[in-house]
């Protein structure tokens, strides 16, 4: 590890953001988040009901190209409700990534399922679709229509592909894989709000996805998420069970089944709305900014910047860089953090943790080779940085 050239990727990082200490990644509060969430509070209507949830749902929906948006209080709850929505249930399996955000497995086991880890490729960093055919092939069998695991004699009932880092998978392939073997698509689009495969938004493939606001994402609600769909009974029944299955009547409180409550409060909405209007603008700084890195890493021998692939249009939400040499990932985020330099490895595979240890796995090698090489840098929108608040 050379110091020296570390030390200027660093000093050149602080130049940029004019900081001290740079985080990995801060929301950017400039433009009419102030007025919204003010007019929020004068009416009133802080809570599950009034006019900025509405409108944030139909300017979401607008902006990736479904019919309906359902927003909720995190990307975890849209995850869960979505997979009711497409039928999973107590022990079914859940086809996911290893390489991925510990909620995506937790999603899967709120229904009482069990997460079926498979491989990556490192062209997209999502699902390899080829290997997942061929492991389907191997361990799988078709029983009046639905896919089975023969060695656990479990129903697979979906596929969660993951748009990692805001980078499309390649979902063409993957809807082959379901289509072939019956499998529901529930994209986990939780970090690539203003990605595209193909000229098409993620979170439109499947027949239900989930996005999440978080503070730390490219748009932030202070918490948040949203499912999206294309299926307007889906919807409808989705606003239904996030809204704790409440029947509509004038003064009594009735329930029609166990629901949950998980709609998105009006206040965070408000929030959001003023956000979604700084959108396209967040995704061209953020794309501007991964060109920067490029330049940078160019001059580290062994490093370069993970880039999009050559039929998708990535939002760049984490810069992340891919190194030659594994055996100095550890000494590279302690000098960088040691400088003031926020970076962060990819999260644990999910494989690896205590509770998923014994669920069902692929072949997992490329998971094992990206989690050794992946360090995530800065990605606050440059253009943004001096009205950035902590």
């Amino acid at each position: 590890m050379n110091n020296k050239q570390w030390m200027e990727l660093a000093t050149l990082i602080k130049a940029e953001y004019q900081k001290e200490v740079v985080g990995l990644h801060e929301p950017t509060f400039n433009h009419k988040e102030v007025e919204y969430v003010t007019d929020c509070i004068k009416s009133g209507w802080v809570s599950s009901v009034g006019s900025y949830v509405n409108r944030f749902e139909e300017e979401l929906a607008r902006f990736v190209g479904v019919k309906r948006a359902v927003a909720v209080v995190n990307g975890t709850a849209a995850l869960h409700i979505s997979l009711k929505l497409v039928g999973v249930v107590e022990e079914d399996e859940v086809l996911i990534p290893s390489l991925t955000f510990v909620a995506t497995a937790n999603a899967v086991t709120y229904i009482r399922a069990i997460p079926h880890f498979v491989d990556v490729n490192r062209e997209s960093l999502g699902i390899d679709p080829m290997k997942l055919e061929g492991y389907l092939e191997s361990i799988g069998e078709l029983r009046q229509g639905e896919l089975y695991n023969k060695n656990t004699n479990r129903r697979i009932k979906a596929l969660v592909p993951m748009h990692t880092f805001g980078h499309p998978c390649m979902m063409d392939e993957l809807i082959s894989v379901c289509e072939k073997f019956n499998l529901e698509l529930v994209e986990d689009a939780a970090e690539s709000l203003g990605s595209y495969y193909k000229e098409k938004h993620t979170g439109s493939f499947g027949r239900v996805s989930a996005v999440s606001f978080n503070g730390n994402k490219i748009i932030t609600t202070g918490g948040g998420g949203a499912i999206l769909t294309d299926d307007e009974i889906l919807a409808d029944y989705a606003k239904h069970l996030t809204t704790t299955a409440k029947v509509p009547h004038q003064w009594m409180y009735l329930h029609d089944e166990i629901g949950f409550n998980y709609r998105m409060p009006n206040l965070n909405a408000a929030l959001g709305c003023a956000q979604l209007e700084k959108l396209p603008s967040f995704i061209e700084s953020k794309r501007k900014l991964a060109e920067t890195y490029s330049l940078w890493l160019e001059e580290i021998e062994g490093v370069r910047l993970f880039k999009e692939i050559s039929i998708a249009r990535s939002n760049y939400w984490l810069q992340t860089m891919l190194i030659e040499d594994k055996n100095h990932k550890e000494e590279i985020l302690e000098f960088l953090n040691g400088q003031g330099v926020m970076c962060r490895p990819v999260w644990s595979p999910l494989h690896t943790l205590k509770m998923y240890q014994s669920c069902p796995r692929s072949d997992l090698s490329e998971t094992e080779y990206l989690n050794a090489v992946i360090i995530s840098m800065p990605s606050t929108p440059l253009s943004e940085v001096s009205t950035v608040e902590s």
